[in-house]
């Protein structure tokens, strides 16, 4: 069993990073590994936003994320820099910056370059879409 730690760069929608991801994610729990982390960074933060609201005929990548993280209790992670300048703010971000209301869900939580960095210590290897 190897442990992966996931890095994800691409947006929600406008590129196959988040999607290949994903399905690379399933994989590798279907395999029987062991995903540490995902990291959300640079635009692909974009993908906790809980206020991306797709057609109802297409995939929704949010929510594939926030069901995957929920079913194998997977520990999401975005970069609280890439995020607060990309407007996806945390309870606590929109609290502490003045803002009338957050839209990162409660599946992702905001951390740092540190956080990443520990996390690939533990790790075996880092993919990264």
């Amino acid at each position: 069993m190897n442990k992966f730690i996931i890095q994800v760069n691409g947006t929600v929608y406008g590129s196959t990073a988040s999607f290949r991801a994903l399905r690379f994610t399933e994989s590798v729990l279907s395999l029987g590994h062991q995903v540490t982390s995902v990291f959300f960074y640079q635009d692909g933060v974009t993908n906790s936003s809980k206020l991306i609201s797709p057609a109802s005929d297409e995939h929704d990548l949010h929510l594939a994320w926030s069901r995957l993280a929920t079913e194998h209790n997977l520990n999401l992670v975005n970069c609280v820099s890439a995020a607060l300048r990309r407007g996806v703010l945390s309870d606590q971000d929109a609290k502490e910056n003045r803002k009338e209301t957050s839209n990162a869900s409660k599946q992702f939580v905001m951390g740092g370059l540190g956080e990443l960095v520990t996390n690939i210590e533990q790790s075996d290897r880092l993919i990264c879409f």
